[in-house]
């Protein structure tokens, strides 16, 4: 199990480049993954179902010291949905390879999402611990998103995804405090094991009941019943494929699967009859009756699968032997006729053009296969004989009406009536699809591709088949039905017939059927009584109504709290930290403070720098003045931590600094020079009484946490576990990549999600591609075709050749590759001489540090950023093309490759140990080096090391290549408007000269001449 649902996500990661390479066929490939999954669950019948039948379980050690792992089961109630997974998933697959034109847009990406789905899908259906069950449930929603909003050009396609991901995620997230709930209650998240006990009788009370209430909330959401039911027809607006797979055989059969997995042990709790029961109910009639008011065919079979599911759900719920056994039967054949149905109305829309069943006519003539296996499976869904939707229907009649409980007879009575509408709209289903049509033009007859219709022939060939043959389906489920608990005398001995004689349940079959026709022949009175009627609560014009409410809340909200000054927001930020944590100070007296001024006298140096460069920050007059000043503070924290014996924090400490600083210098090009003055309403003196208070609350908290503590910290034993497990000296760099690996997996995924957004913000448009690099044949001159930008021209006069002022004129030599591409008067040769001596011997250092520090200061993360800095010497050195050359690779693919690696890191703990992050140390000698140990934990290392670098290009390509193109965009058109300005005077005279003069110098004062390059440009 483990295994195969590791394939369904392997698949998906290929699935991108394979669709490339190949193209729609890709997804025949794609197909033997689902058919691959239902091979091997065919393969255990013999140990489910054998003599000695028991289920397959399958542990994932995730967390053991914290009691979490992974648990996988195949029973007989999971080996059902994985037949309905993979068998329907891998018959989908197929169809896809020739439904979508060869020239779909995203189809690789579309190829790839729908197999991880699959992979989301299959995982829930054996996951046997709540909690893994979630992180799959949830999953099914993210990836359903992605699939129905495929056509992201589309505006109903967006809000329909968007609509099912917020009312499925809300469900979710109720789920998941009834989860916790359960788990806190029982002391258990196993669901076999809650499930035993609660049919035992241990676990009862009131938490109990509302743990599973909050459950079945999600499982009702998933499975679209009422009030959640209006999401399921709005997904319509996904491919058919999508919805054949996600809302006919998956996505929403998982809260059915949910329901008929909890049943057995909770179905006698409060609540859980009534709400599932009369949801149900309501569901399906309210489905059935909105579908007779469909034109749309697709959408007539979305509201039949409302309605279908409100049966299911109502069958699902009483979790008894014989009802159970025919509510497998109806989940199976729903999942049958109802996927061959949808995967024919693609077929139709592609060749009619239209889903609309008053524009269809001579549908028989036109497609005659797709018409046979479309009446076949309607047919089914209405229930008729000898079918397999009407051997279940049968079954469920039967069963409800041999029941004890009285709401077995409330369920009888609302299903027949649900059933009625369901035979209406069968039928309106194929006279809208395939009669002939007086006044309508016939469609035109094509050839059927045997690779587009093979999926809905073997769908109706397994309704057909299963039909007479049901009672091979009784045995498996009665290997199921048998362990649950009976409620009367002979419950559990109905078996699965086509033919149980003449019954009561085949007369109300016959009735149901009659009615049911009757309804669909007086269509048309039928529709004006429909059309007179109250129509009642719309659920999705409530959701409508909700989202505009809250988007109003959030707008008013809005308008009051973001006025747009930073100043304000910062000034509500402090004055809240300063109440909030200040009256938690003051109302508690048990502090237990403890003041020393210092540790060494080098302390008070330090201090006195913070002190005079706090005080200096703020009488700064200008912003370069400012920020180099606050810089000081970062340096003397850097002799701080040298002073007190942390070599690593000390050198982290520097390299960090000095990046802050060059990415402050970077921003400052583009901010204008008011940004300095006071424009608000509070004065200096307010925002140093702020400023200070801020300063002494964070102070009397640092003070109180170091004299809280009551236990020895854990770090105590760190530098026995650096030494002793991790085979390292540097207890800090042991400890990011080994001892709290999932802490450093967090910031590093944090860097990766703050580069891209930062990228994204500045970029907008697109961050992806390579910077244009300055290219040359071995022959000196200039690649055809490939040059990138143009040597900028430039004469340097010298004086001291002639002796004479006018001098002769001779070209510069440039250090860098793209030296010579930057303007004389932004040109430093000392600079470029110093970006040329050290570029590689900085890199290598970084790689030093990279692989020494497991033993000394260094580490990945200090290696990065040593790399980092030499990348800023050449962009500062030698502008956007010089970085183009030190950096020939895009930020994404460095930061995505580190990040791969650290993840590959964290998965091979499972190979080569035992849980994730388990490292493995190889020691030996060699020859000149002497004694190595080298680790795996190395790998997550080098992982965080390209992380950084690639944090670092994104810096340098966003806040300076990108800000260097605006700026250069910017000095165009302010040559532009001194131009068009300049000719405006010649023909208006002085006065236009000397406005266009002012408006200039406006413009130079915003750019901060005094700060910068863009002064010295212009």
């Amino acid at each position: 199990m483990i295994v195969m649902t590791g394939a369904f996500f392997g698949a998906s990661v290929i699935a991108y480049p394979l669709v490339r390479l190949l193209g729609r066929n890709a997804f025949f490939f794609l197909a033997l993954v689902p058919l691959a999954g239902l091979l091997w669950s065919l393969s255990t019948v013999s140990e489910i179902f054998g003599p000695a039948a028991q289920p397959l379980v399958e542990n994932l050690d995730w967390l053991p010291e914290l009691g979490l792992a992974g648990i996988f089961r195949l029973d007989v109630l999971s080996w059902i949905m994985t037949l309905l997974v993979t068998g329907v998933g891998a018959l989908v697959f197929v169809y896809c390879a020739r439904y979508f034109p060869p020239d779909e847009p995203g189809l690789a990406r579309f190829a790839g999402i729908f197999m991880a789905f699959a992979g989301m899908m299959y995982g829930l259906v054996v996951a046997d611990e709540l909690l893994m069950l979630y992180l799959f449930w949830e999953g099914t929603t993210v990836f359903s998103y992605l699939l129905i909003g495929h056509s992201q050009s589309r505006r109903r396609s967006r809000q329909a995804a968007l609509q099912a991901l917020i009312v499925t995620t809300a469900g979710g997230l109720a789920m998941l405090v009834g989860m916790v709930l359960l788990i806190t209650a029982t002391g258990t998240g196993q669901i076999s094991t809650l499930v035993d006990r609660a049919q035992s009788g241990m676990d009862t009370g009131g938490v109990i009941v509302s743990a599973v209430i909050l459950i079945l909330v999600g499982a009702i959401s998933k499975s679209a019943l009422m009030p959640f039911h209006f999401w399921l027809p709005g997904a319509m607006a996904a491919p058919t494929p999508v919805s054949a797979y996600l809302h006919a055989a998956a996505m929403v059969k998982a809260g059915i699967y949910l329901v008929l997995r909890l049943a057995p042990g909770y179905n006698n709790i409060p609540g859980w009859s009534e709400v599932l029961l009369t949801l149900g109910l309501l569901t399906m009639f309210i489905g059935g009756w909105q579908a007779l008011k469909q034109t749309d065919l697709k959408l007539l079979l979305a509201f039949g699968t409302v309605s279908q599911l409100g049966f299911l759900t109502t069958m699902a719920s009483f979790g008894t032997p014989d009802i159970t056994k025919a509510a497998l039967g109806l989940l199976i054949a729903h999942a049958l006729f109802k996927s061959c149905l949808f995967l024919c109305v693609g077929i139709i829309d592609h060749r009619a053009g239209t889903r609309d069943l008053t524009k269809l006519s001579g549908g028989w003539k036109a497609f005659p296969v797709v018409a046979v296996c479309a009446t076949i499976a309607a047919a089914s869904m209405a229930g008729l004989p000898p079918l397999l939707g009407f051997a279940a229907k049968e079954a469920a009649y039967s069963t409800l009406l041999s029941s004890p409980d009285k709401a077995s007879v409330i369920g009888f009575i609302g299903i027949m009536i649900g059933s009625i509408l369901t035979v209406a709209y069968s039928a309106r289903f194929v006279w809208g699809a395939f009669s002939t049509k007086p006044g309508v033009d016939d469609i035109a007859r094509r050839d059927e591709k045997l690779t587009l219709v093979v999926s809905p022939l073997i769908l109706t060939a397994l309704t057909l088949a299963l039909g007479p043959g049901v009672g091979l389906l009784d045995g498996y489920f009665s290997a199921w039905t048998s362990g649950l608990p009976a409620v009367a005398e002979g419950d559990g001995h109905y078996h699965l017939a086509l033919w149980h004689g003449l019954e009561p349940a085949l007369a109300f079959t016959a009735v149901t059927i009659a009615a049911g026709l009757a309804l669909f022949i007086f269509r048309r009175p039928f529709a004006k009584v429909q059309a007179t009627l109250p129509s009642g609560l719309d659920f999705h014009e409530l959701y409508r109504m909700l989202i505009g409410w809250m988007e109003a809340l959030a707008l008013w909200v809005t308008a009051r709290t973001q006025r747009g000054s930073l100043p304000f927001y910062q000034g509500v930020v402090y004055l809240v930290l300063v109440a909030g944590v200040g009256l938690a100070i003051i109302s508690n007296d048990t502090w237990n403070i403890t003041f020393r001024l210092w540790d060494t006298p080098l302390d008070l140096i330090v201090a006195a720098v913070l002190v005079i460069v706090a005080i200096g920050a703020t009488r700064a007059k200008k912003r370069f003045t400012a920020v180099v000043v606050t810089g000081i503070s970062g340096y003397a924290m850097v002799a701080y931590f040298a002073f007190v014996g942390a070599p690593d924090l000390a050198l982290t400490q520097v390299l960090v600094e000095t990046i802050t600083i060059v990415v402050f210098v970077l921003v400052l090009r583009r901010l204008p020079a008011r940004i300095g003055e006071s424009t608000g309403r509070l004065t200096p003196a307010w925002r140093a009484i702020i400023g200070g208070a801020v300063g002494i609350t964070v102070m009397l908290v640092v003070l109180i946490a170091a004299g809280v503590r009551v236990a020895d910290p854990i770090s105590v034993d760190f530098g026995e576990l650096a030494y002793e497990l991790g085979h390292g000296t540097n207890i800090v760099n042991v400890t990011l990549v080994d001892i709290r690996a999932w802490d450093t997996m967090g910031e590093i995924s944090v860097l990766v999600a703050a580069g891209t957004g930062i990228a994204g913000l500045i970029f907008v448009r697109g961050r992806e591609g390579h910077l244009h690099r300055f290219e040359r044949k071995k022959d000196g001159t200039e690649a055809a075709g490939r040059i990138r930008f143009q040597p900028v021209a430039e004469d340097v006069v010298d004086l001291h050749h002639t002796g004479r002022g006018e001098g002769l004129s001779q070209k510069r030599a440039s250090w860098l590759i793209a030296g010579r591409t930057l303007a004389p008067r932004n040109r430093s040769i000392i600079l470029e001489v110093t970006a040329r001596l050290i570029f590689h011997a900085v890199i290598v250092f970084s790689v030093y540090l990279l692989f020494a520090g497991h033993n000394d200061p260094g580490g990945g993360f200090a290696g990065g950023l040593v790399a980092g800095l030499a990348l800023v010497v050449r962009y500062l050195a030698g502008g956007k093309y010089e970085l183009a050359e030190a950096a020939p690779f895009t930020p994404s693919g460095m930061l995505g490759t580190g990040l791969t690696t650290a993840i590959l890191t964290v998965i091979g703990g499972w190979i080569w140990g035992d849980t994730v992050f388990d490292a493995v140390y190889l020691e030996g000698d060699l020859p000149l080096l002497g004694h190595l140990s080298f680790g795996t934990s190395t790998f997550f290392d080098i992982g965080v090391y390209l992380i950084v670098v690639g944090l670092m290009l994104d810096i340098l390509r966003s806040l300076g290549a990108e800000v260097d193109l605006h700026q250069e965009r910017d000095e165009a058109m302010l040559t532009n408007r001194i131009h068009d300005n300049v000719n405006f005077s010649d023909n208006m005279g002085a006065t236009a000269e000397h406005r266009a003069v002012s408006e200039i110098i406006d413009r130079v004062n915003e750019l901060d001449v005094d700060n910068g390059a863009e002064g010295g440009r212009l």
